[in-house]
């Protein structure tokens, strides 16, 4: 049986699901690369310049660790999921740079997704990837829409039962219950409501973040994430704060953001990259708003290679703190 090989970063909380769907649908094994450690981390820093940006570094690590475990490597080039809405240039030009920094890969499985293309152009991608392991045009296309009803599914699971990708994905695989280190949202909340925004290669690989999720349920919040709002609740909120969105992500961040901001939680976190020039504007649109409303307390979050978690368990305690404080003074006003 083909094996085939699915970093664990950058797109893969988003696509998973509809990913292993389509090629089990076609018969091939889909091998996914473990958790991120330092090691990985580290591996893939070494393959580029300094000034690469660090969910890049992470992913090259993720290749380098299904070297040998896999006969393909899954690489899309997604430019575009929307119409006039376009992708970080990171994404565009993944498949080329690790053939070009990791000579020793297996063979990358690439195809370009680009809606502002002509549909015919869409689907001929989807038969040339499909291609690799059947001639069969009519048994692509049964992937192909399998593995779309399994996203859909996906979507509608985090949304209506408020679950992050992890939990989403391990119950898929009817592995949630089972796992002792699964995500807890749903535990009562003692303190209050945390929302944290920003793209999912940033919300939840722990290595990066320092396991941020954990650390806000062990001081007695529940957190919500952008994945368990519907898609129409992002893009209302999205519009809200500006117009029409120009990234195709952006709804992680400025559409989750507005959303929490306007509705209830005791304050937001924002996660970002260090260099990342979009995210930075969109996180800024995020504490502009924050500012303007002055009802929700909001703190943005740089991440980077060298970012100590004495650095970050610091921050959360004092935003933490400065929540609880805001609550007591709350609480005596109404006294």
């Amino acid at each position: 049986m083909i094996k085939v090989g699915i970093p664990r970063a950058l797109l893969y909380y988003q696509y998973y699901p509809m990913w292993k769907t389509f090629f089990e649908e076609l018969g091939a094994e889909v091998v996914i690369s473990p958790p991120t450690t330092q090691i990985m981390l580290s591996s893939g820093s070494s393959r580029v310049v300094a000034e690469t940006c660090l969910p890049v570094k992470v992913f090259l690590g993720h290749v380098l660790s299904l070297v040998g475990k896999c006969d393909y490597i899954f690489i899309p080039a997604i430019r575009s999921v929307k119409k006039k809405v376009y992708n970080c240039s990171k994404f565009l030009g993944l498949p080329d740079m690790t053939k070009a920094v990791i000579p020793e890969s297996p063979s990358i499985l690439d195809i370009d997704i680009d809606v502002n293309k002509r549909k015919r152009d869409l689907y001929q991608a989807i038969y040339q990837l499909g291609r690799h392991f059947t001639w069969n045009p009519f048994k692509v296309r049964q992937a192909s829409i399998a593995a779309w009803q399994a996203h859909l599914s996906y979507i509608q699971l985090m949304s209506s039962h408020r679950l992050t990708p992890p939990q989403a994905i391990e119950r898929i695989s009817g592995t949630l219950e089972a796992n002792p280190k699964a995500y807890s949202t749903h535990s009562t909340s003692t303190q209050g409501v945390i929302a944290i925004i920003g793209h999912p290669y940033l919300l939840y690989d722990e290595h990066v973040n320092h396991r941020l999720i954990h650390r806000l349920e062990r001081f007695g919040y529940k957190v919500l994430t952008p994945e368990m709002l519907t898609t129409e609740g992002l893009e209302s909120a999205t519009a809200r704060l500006v117009g029409s969105a120009y990234w195709t992500y952006e709804g992680e961040i400025v559409g989750a953001g507005g959303h929490y901001l306007e509705n209830g939680a005791d304050g937001v976190i924002g996660i970002m990259t260090f260099g990342c020039g979009p995210d930075s504007l969109m996180m800024d649109m995020v504490r502009r708003h924050a500012a303007r409303l002055r009802a929700t307390a909001f703190m943005s979050l740089t991440v980077e290679e060298h970012t100590a978690e004495a650095g970050v368990v610091t921050r959360l305690e004092a935003f933490v703190d400065m929540i609880q404080r805001k609550r007591r003074r709350q609480v005596k006003v109404c006294v």
